[in-house]
C-alpha cells in the first residue's frame, strides 16, 4: 500500500467534504467487495496449501495417524486435526 495526496488525485470539492471528517491524518479507502481477492490466489500459496491438507485428509483416511502426519508435515497435532476433521473436500 502506498501513500498518496488526495490533492493530485481529487477534486477540490471532495476534498472539502472529507476535510469535514478528517484532517492531517492517513485515510485508508478499501477496494470494493468485489474487486477483493483472497489470500494467495495470486502467488499460487492457497492452492499449495489446499493441495497438501488433500493430501493430508487422504493419508488420514488411509490410515495414518494424526501423530505421524504432524512429523510427516512439520505441523502441530492440533493442526492435523483441524485439517482431518473439516468438511473441505
Amino acid at each position: 500500500m502506498k501513500y498518496i495526496n488526495a490533492n493530485e488525485i481529487l477534486p477540490e470539492n471532495l476534498i472539502v467534504e472529507i476535510q469535514k471528517y478528517i484532517q492531517g491524518e492517513t485515510l485508508y479507502i478499501p477496494k470494493p467487495e468485489k474487486e477483493r481477492r483472497k489470500w494467495g490466489t495470486s502467488s499460487g500459496g492457497r492452492q499449495l496449501l489446499d493441495r497438501r491438507n488433500a493430501a493430508i485428509r487422504n493419508s488420514f483416511i488411509s490410515g495414518s495417524s494424526i501423530h505421524q502426519l504432524a512429523e510427516e508435515y512439520y505441523l502441530s497435532t492440533e493442526t492435523i486435526k483441524k485439517i482431518v476433521y473439516s468438511h473441505k473436500k
